[in-house]
């Protein structure tokens, strides 16, 4: 059964950080390109960053770009998004996913909260 698991989400002022994971199980993740992405009320889903299989590759959304740090560590199953210098447009949950694993599955997110 596969399973993602975000977490590490909460509430942080502008300018602080925070460091998402998102743990996965039920597939054989190094064989995945993986995504972060994230939703915020009444917007549309957003892409927030990818990283290849070996982590050898990374890109990121234009609005998260120089802020934002994704990374994996297959050992674990485990993929991690660091978030610096967030700003209250980060606010949003955000979910992971591996987008050419089919049946396509999210996980529940892990909500961010920017606010002073």
């Amino acid at each position: 059964q596969v399973q993602l698991v975000e977490s590490g989400g909460g509430l942080v002022h502008p300018g602080g950080s925070l460091t998402l994971s998102c743990v996965t199980s039920g597939f054989t993740f190094r064989n995945y390109f993986m995504s972060w992405y994230r939703q915020a009320p009444g917007k549309e889903r957003e892409l927030v960053a990818g990283i290849s299989r070996d982590g050898s590759s990374v890109n990121y959304g234009n609005s998260v770009k120089g802020r934002f740090t994704v990374s994996r560590d297959n050992a674990k199953n485990t993929m991690y998004l660091q978030m610096n210098s967030l700003k209250p447009e980060d606010t949003a949950t955000y979910l992971c996913r591996a987008p050419t694993l089919l049946p396509d599955h999210w996980g529940q997110g892990t909500q961010v909260t920017v606010s002073s």
